[in-house]
C-alpha cells in the first residue's frame, strides 16, 4: 500500500510524547518547530503516489509497495531502485539524511540475512519476517537509534553510574520485555511512525541485559522524545532560509521509561555478538549506507550547482584559476557518482539478492566524510563576502528606499538585486547557517567515526590480491 501524504501527517498525531522549551508538544504536524518538516515529508509520500512506475514496486502479494522497501534480485533492480532513491533526495536536495528510505533500507537487508537469524534464534527471525513484511505493507517511515548516550566513553554500558543510562531490559514476561533508559540518535524521530531500538556500537561482556534490537511505536507508553533545538522554528520565511526552514528534519534523545515491547517486536535479546551480526553477517550495514550514499551523491551535485552558480553570479567563471577550482569540485563529486556506479556494478548476490559491492561502499564512506568539510570551504572560498553581504530580511524589501539601496549595493552582472539575494541566502543556509554547521557534523559522523569507517575499509578490502600482485613481481627476479 503506497499511503498519501496527509495520510503520514495524519498519523503522526498519535499522542507521541515530544519535548522541546520544557513543554510536550500536543501536535507536531501544527507546531512551528516542525510543520514544515513534516509536510516535506508528507511530499514524499505524495510523490511516491505520483509516480508509482518509478516509485513503487509489485509485491508477493500482488498490491504495491514504496520501492524503499524492495529487495533487488538483481544489478537491473539495484539500478531501478537507486534511481527512486535519487528522486526522493532531490525532493529535498539531499538534507534530510534520515528520510524513510534509510531505516528501510537497514530492516530490508536485515530481512535479506534472514539465515543469520534463524541460526540465532528462529522465533525471532519469525519476528523479523513478520515486521518488515507489515513496515512494507503499511508504508512505514522508521527512524532508529543504535547509538548509547555519551557519558564516561572509557566504560561499557553496564559500568556507568546508572545502569540503566542506556536502554537495557529490566524485565521479561510472556508477552514481552520492558525496557529502561535512553538511546540515541533519533533523526527523524519527531515524523517517525516507528523505532528501531540496537546497538552498532561493539558490546562488552556483562553488557548482556543492552544486547536487543526491537522497533516500538514512536507513541510507545512511556516512550519520551526530548527534541534539540528546532532550526526551523528559529527560520520564520523560506526567502530568508530556505533550507532550514523546510528540511530541519530534526535530532532527538529517546528515554524508555519502562517501555513495554511485546515479543514478535523483538528480533535480538541478550546476545552480544548478534548485536553485531545483525547489520555486519546481513546486508543490512551495507544496504543502509549505500541508502546513505546515493542521498550524499545528490547533496554534493546541489553544492556543486551553488559553486557554479556563485561563480556566474560574480562574474568570475572565466578566470582561469576559478575554472580550476570549479573543475577538481566537479571531479571530485563525479569521483561519488563513480563510486554508487561502481558498488552497483560490482555488487554480489547474498542468497537470491543482488546487494552493492561492500568495500567500494566503505570506500565511498571513507572518502566522503574528509570531501564533504573541503567542498563547503571550496563554496565559501568562491564566495567571499557575498553570503554574508546580505539583507537582514525578506522584510527590507518592503521599505521602497531601503529596496532601492538594496538594488544599487547587490550587483551582478548576471542575476538582478532580488535574485542575487534569494541566491546567497540559500547559499548560506547550506553553507554557513546553524542548519549547515549540524549537516557539517552530521556528514562527518552518520556512518561512525573516522577510525570505524577505515577499518571497515581496511577488513573488507582484498588484500590478497595485492599481494598476488606484489609476489609475482617479486618472485619474477633474484640476486641472479
Amino acid at each position: 500500500m503506497l499511503k498519501s501524504g496527509a495520510d503520514h501527517i495524519a498519523s503522526l498525531r498519535d499522542g507521541r510524547a515530544v519535548y522541546l522549551h520544557g513543554n510536550r508538544i500536543d501536535d507536531v504536524t501544527v507546531h512551528p518547530a516542525f510543520t514544515n518538516a513534516v509536510k516535506t515529508i508528507g511530499g514524499l509520500f505524495d510523490f511516491a503516489v505520483q509516480q508509482p512506475e518509478l516509485m513503487s514496486f509489485a509485491t508477493d502479494k500482488g498490491e504495491r509497495a514504496n520501492r524503499i522497501w524492495q529487495l533487488p534480485g538483481s544489478y537491473e533492480q539495484l539500478c531501478l531502485r537507486r534511481r527512486a532513491l535519487e528522486a526522493w533526495s532531490g525532493l529535498h536536495a539531499g538534507f534530510m539524511g534520515r528520510a524513510p528510505d534509510h531505516v528501510a533500507s537497514c530492516i530490508s537487508g536485515m530481512f535479506m540475512g534472514l539465515d543469520v537469524f534463524e541460526a540465532y534464534d528462529k522465533q525471532r527471525a519469525a519476528a523479523l519476517a513478520d515486521y518488515y513484511h507489515h513496515a512494507r505493507d503499511n508504508d512505514l517511515y522508521l527512524t532508529y537509534v543504535i547509538i548509547n548516550p555519551q557519558a564516561d566513553r572509557s566504560k561499557g554500558a553496564s559500568q556507568q553510574k546508572d545502569p540503566y543510562l542506556a536502554t537495557g531490559v529490566v524485565d521479561r514476561d510472556a508477552a514481552g520485555i520492558t525496557v529502561r533508559g535512553a538511546k540515541m540518535l533519533a533523526t527523524g524521530g519527531i515524523m517517525a511512525n516507528e523505532v528501531l531500538v540496537t546497538c552498532i556500537q561493539p558490546l562488552q561482556p556483562g553488557d548482556e541485559k543492552h544486547a536487543i534490537s526491537f522497533v516500538v511505536p514512536m507513541n510507545a507508553k512511556g516512550l519520551k522524545i526530548l527534541s534539540r533545538k528546532s532550526y526551523e522554528e528559529g527560520a520564520p520565511n523560506v526567502f530568508d532560509n530556505p533550507l532550514s526552514s523546510r528540511f530541519d528534519e530534526n535530532d532527538a534523545v529517546l528515554f524508555f521509561d519502562d517501555v513495554k515491547v511485546p515479543w514478535d517486536r523483538v528480533f535480538v535479546i541478550d546476545s552480544l555478538e548478534m548485536c553485531q551480526k545483525q547489520f555486519h553477517a546481513t546486508p543490512a550495514h551495507v544496504y543502509q549506507n549505500y541508502q546513505a550514499m546515493v542521498r550524499l551523491a545528490v547533496k554534493l551535485r546541489f553544492l556543486t550547482g551553488i559553486a557554479h552558480r556563485i561563480t556566474e553570479v560574480n562574474g568570475t567563471t572565466a578566470i582561469p584559476s576559478v575554472r580550476e577550482t570549479l573543475g577538481h569540485l566537479a571531479a571530485e563529486v563525479g569521483m561519488v557518482d563513480a563510486l554508487v556506479a561502481a558498488m552497483e556494478v560490482k555488487g554480489t548476490r547474498y542468497g537470491r539478492y543482488f546487494v552493492p559491492d561492500r568495500h567500494t561502499l566503505y570506500a565511498a564512506v571513507t572518502l566522503t566524510q574528509k570531501l564533504y568539510g573541503k567542498v563547503l570551504d571550496t563554496l565559501r572560498e568562491l564566495a567571499g563576502g557575498g553570503m554574508i553581504m546580505l539583507p537582514s530580511s525578506v522584510a527590507d524589501f518592503g521599505d521602497p528606499e531601503v529596496a532601492a539601496l538594496i538594488g544599487k549595493t547587490q550587483q551582478s552582472p548576471a542575476a538582478s538585486a532580488v535574485e542575487k539575494v534569494k541566491f546567497y541566502k540559500l547559499a548560506w543556509d547550506a553553507v554557513g547557517s546553524e542548519f549547515a554547521s549540524r549537516h557539517a557534523q552530521y556528514e562527518m559522523f552518520y556512518s561512525g567515526a573516522s577510525f570505524v569507517t577505515t577499518g571497515h575499509s581496511y577488513r573488507t578490502y582484498d588484500w590478497s590480491a595485492a599481494a598476488r600482485l606484489l609476489d609475482t613481481m617479486l618472485g619474477s627476479y633474484d640476486l641472479t
